[in-house]
């Protein structure tokens, strides 16, 4: 995208659709205005944190034709959610005053489990999901044989006594594990 202002630094919307004349309106929300609630839209799968608490929110810009740009990384490529993140972004930034913010999908760099926030973190094992495990961004390597994965703490007991259950569970970022201390089942975000 050319023509374009990162959030930092940026203080106005100014000119282009969406922004507001000079005749004594209340000036444009300013792009860390916008990025705010952009980022504050839950995210439709895991709606008890955000998509700036998931990190998939990843820029909002404005273009030089004067529209305010938003670019949006993916858990997962195939995420079905996408299209739902990106109407509800179109939708809040158009309850602010931008009708027409064109919101883009990115996959470089890749989403990780490490985007996470800790506030996100937190509210994950709030809710009772599991959040993935913090590890160095890079490749994953998958060791051949019979080690041990890591253990997954119980977000409700945390006991590091649990059993993975199922690989997919209610969305395709997530696995079904289950509490061997307490005996509760529970979602974990995969780590990526």
């Amino acid at each position: 995208m050319s023509g374009v202002t990162e959030v930092t630094g940026a203080t106005e919307v100014t000119g282009g659709t969406g922004a507001t004349g000079g005749n004594g309106a209340s000036p444009a929300p300013s792009l860390d205005e916008l990025a705010a609630v952009a980022g504050a839209v839950p995210d439709p799968e895991l709606p008890v944190v955000t998509l700036a608490d998931l990190g998939v929110l990843r820029a909002v810009r404005r273009g030089g034709d004067g529209r305010v740009e938003v670019e949006l990384t993916p858990t997962y490529v195939g995420c079905p959610a996408v299209e739902v993140m990106r109407e509800d972004i179109r939708a809040a930034l158009a309850g602010r005053g931008v009708p027409d913010a064109v919101v883009t999908t990115v996959l470089s760099p890749p989403w990780s489990t490490d985007d996470i926030s800790a506030e996100g973190r937190r509210k994950l094992a709030d809710a009772g999901i599991a959040p993935p495990r913090a590890g160095a961004r890079g490749p994953v390597f998958v060791e051949l044989g019979r080690a041990a994965p890591a253990p997954v703490p119980c977000p409700r007991c945390g006991s590091e006594r649990t059993a993975l259950l199922s690989r997919f569970a209610g969305a395709a970022c997530m696995a079904l594990r289950r509490c061997e201390a307490c005996r509760e089942p529970f979602h974990h975000v995969k780590e990526r």
